[in-house]
């Protein structure tokens, strides 16, 4: 059933509530207002509705849609985990005021963990264009300048050598035939814990892998053959277990649904496994270290090796991120792509999209030499966009140069530096460095939320300085 904040205020908490409203918060405060808008709202009340078929009226109590979104906000602000978010609300006076809670008891991390992920990528979408609706009326954003670049944002996944993936493996699957044990009759299926072995093999890899010697190099596919041959007699076991299910021969005692829920996890993991001993075979012993169409994590199997050209982080393990922005640091719009596509290939979706949000194309567009070839910019002039700032790559021609030199040119091309800063926000103080939300789904949530936080504070802070407040936001 969905909740309500509406409720008969109570008695002993009037006096305590008085003197907390006298507490202010220079971060919170002026984004309390933008969160009351009846849009917001009602999208985060649709989602909630869609649980199950008669949620609305039946059912527990879930958190009110207000408090919903008050504590997405307030999580990628402050880049807490759930369990923070928990631990901060119970304590926090000015935290309780801000989401809405003030008395009344709060949710527990996994409360929050389950009622975050009902607000799917397509919803998170929805309220990101209705900020950015919001940053229209209020005229923050008209959208007569563009700029846009992508960014990688990491998966939170360990480095993925072919050694630690192996590991991976055997723990993934040791844990899900050990779960479909406990539910079977003593004896029916017995699972020998490779742990230890793993450790001393993931060890003796690491330690042969810091040297190119002859011996070295041996010594490490030796370990790998071990280690390899560990993963395939788990794998065999798993497969021979789930054919015994099929066909009703495991003689389960406990709980079939916890079996099928095992059953269900060994289905996921075993192609990802298989293909791992795969991609290990063809880089230790047939010498191909570009695999195609490599995993690098079996639990964020979306995850993709990105190379920006960075000297310090040469591969960066995540996606690719376009980031849209227009006047007064507002997102107009971002998309997580797929693969490592060239960034000429998003200089297009990201004017057409400028043009569905905003109804037309904007007078100036500009974004760095990555984005630059002559069919993007006689792609935008034919968009209605007056000024395409896009610097040339290589040597320049003297009508190049001419035109790079002109003032309009160079003041564009200053304000793009801009969008620099705005990837810096993001990662940093909004906490879209690593997307902590699981699996593809959760990974395009985490990005929005962390842009429709950013875009919450920009107009908040554009109306502090209308207002000629004296001080900072954010």
């Amino acid at each position: 059933m969905i909740n309500s904040t509406s409720h008969q205020s109570w008695l002993f908490y009037s006096p305590l509530a008085l003197q907390a409203a006298l507490l202010k918060d220079d971060l919170l405060d002026p984004v309390d207002q933008l969160l009351e808008d009846p849009a917001l709202l009602d999208l985060v009340r649709q989602c909630l509705a869609t649980r199950s078929p008669a949620s609305v009226r039946t059912g527990r109590p879930t958190i009110a849609p207000d408090r919903l979104l008050r504590c997405c906000v307030m999580k990628h602000l402050k880049g807490w985990s759930f369990r923070d978010l928990e631990r901060e609300l119970r304590s926090n006076l000015v935290y309780r005021r801000f989401t809405r809670f003030d008395a009344e008891a709060t949710p527990d991390f996994s409360t929050f963990s389950r009622t975050f992920a009902l607000l799917s990528p397509q919803i998170t979408e929805q309220i990101h264009q209705r900020v950015v609706g919001l940053a229209r009326e209020q005229g923050v954003a008209q959208g007569r300048k563009l700029r846009t670049d992508t960014t990688v944002v990491e998966s939170n996944v360990h480095y993925p050598t072919d050694s630690t993936l192996l590991g991976d493996g055997i723990r993934v699957l040791s844990r899900g035939l050990a779960g479909i044990a406990a539910e079977c009759k003593d004896g029916a299926l017995e699972v020998v814990n490779h742990g230890r072995a793993v450790k001393h093999r993931l060890l003796e890899i690491s330690r042969a892998a810091k040297s190119l010697t002859e011996a070295n190099q041996q010594r490490m596919r030796d370990s790998y053959q071990t280690l390899v041959g560990l993963t395939r007699g788990v794998v065999r076991q798993a497969n021979d277990v789930m054919q015994r299910w099929a066909k009703g021969r495991l003689k389960v005692v406990g709980k079939l649904l916890r079996v099928e829920a095992q059953i269900g996890q060994l289905r996921h993991f075993l192609p990802l496994v298989e293909k791992v001993i795969t991609q290990t075979k063809e880089r230790v012993w047939g010498g191909n270290c570009h695999v195609q169409g490599k995993v690098l994590s079996l639990f964020e199997p979306h995850t993709e090796v990105i190379r920006k050209g960075k000297a310090h982080k040469p591969n960066e393990f995540g996606r690719l991120v376009r980031i849209d922005e227009v006047e007064n640091g507002i997102v107009s719009a971002y998309q997580v792509l797929p693969g490592n596509p060239a960034d000429t290939t998003a200089w297009m979706p990201a004017l057409q999209q400028h043009q569905a949000c905003f109804g037309r194309a904007p007078v100036m567009a500009t974004a760095d030499r990555g984005f630059f070839s002559a069919k993007n910019e006689r792609e935008a002039q034919d968009l209605g966009v007056k000024k395409v700032a896009l610097p040339a790559r290589g040597r320049l021609s003297v009508k190049r140069a001419k035109q790079q030199k002109q003032r309009w040119f160079r003041r564009a091309l200053r304000w793009r530096a801009g969008c620099e800063a705005t990837i810096s926000t993001l990662k940093h103080p909004f906490s879209m460095l690593r997307a902590r939300y699981k699996r593809d789904p959760g990974f395009q949530r985490y990005v929005g939320w962390c842009v429709i936080t950013k875009n919450l504070f920009s107009i908040a802070r554009y109306q502090e300085r209308r207002r000629g407040g004296h001080g900072q936001i954010g």
